[in-house]
């Protein structure tokens, strides 16, 4: 069921912080890795958990945690523990147990994710393409999470890659406008990007389009450098 209302776009910092994942099975799975590459703290609670430890060791997500940042509890989740939590996802597959967890975690003002029940959610999970620091997310508002991943794709397969590399050199470049003492309200962001340097990134051509937005940067602010 969609919701009535459109979402309100965040990103959350989850690094450090506990999340509660219930549910044993691949769905839960999926949520763990990807709190987990987030850098979340993370306690999965399920009677069984078989599925999803299977999971999670073949898609390398174990193996990539540096520290104790995964929890593994063998029962059944308990009344009211979701309060303890920074975010809890609820992905038993049994409808009365995520409808209680869900409602626990809204009692006690913790954004929850009750996996496909928009109804039951305070937060829905979007569907993601990464690179590097760069995030790019598409919700449809619980409408169809197909649809959402079908757009990822596309919009993914469209912008290709490199966009991580672009915004390292974006962030070098305004923090030595920084540092000279000048302003990056004075520089066009907009026409770079529409420019050549983009591409000479999908391209792997680094040091061209480093070199290319030093030019143009200076030409901008009259800076030979």
């Amino acid at each position: 069921m969609a919701l009535d209302y459109p979402l309100f776009p965040v990103g959350l910092v989850l690094a450090g912080r506990r999340c509660l994942v219930v549910g044993g099975g691949p769905v839960a799975a999926r949520k763990v890795s990807a709190l987990l590459s987030c850098g979340a703290v993370v306690t999965i609670v399920a009677p069984e958990v078989h599925e999803a430890i299977r999971a999670l060791s073949d898609d390398g997500s174990i193996a990539s945690i540096s520290g104790p940042r995964l929890d593994v509890q063998v029962r059944p989740y308990r009344s009211g523990e979701a309060s303890a939590y920074r975010l809890v996802v609820t992905a038993t597959g049994i409808p009365s147990v995520d409808r209680a967890v869900a409602a626990d975690a809204d009692a006690a003002g913790i954004w929850v994710n009750s996996a496909d029940d928009a109804a039951n959610c305070t937060i829905l999970l979007p569907a993601v393409h990464r690179d590097g620091s760069v995030t790019v997310s598409v919700a449809t508002g619980g409408a169809s999470p197909a649809l959402a991943t079908w757009l990822r794709r596309q919009i993914a397969d469209l912008l290709g890659p490199g966009l991580g590399d672009l915004a390292v050199l974006l962030e070098q470049a305004r923090q030595h406008i920084h540092a000279n003492g000048g302003s990056t309200e004075s520089i066009d962001w907009h026409a770079l990007l529409d420019g050549p340097i983009p591409q000479l990134v999908r391209q792997g051509r680094l040091d061209e389009a480093r070199e290319a937005l030093r030019t143009a940067i200076g030409s901008a602010t009259g800076s030979s450098r």
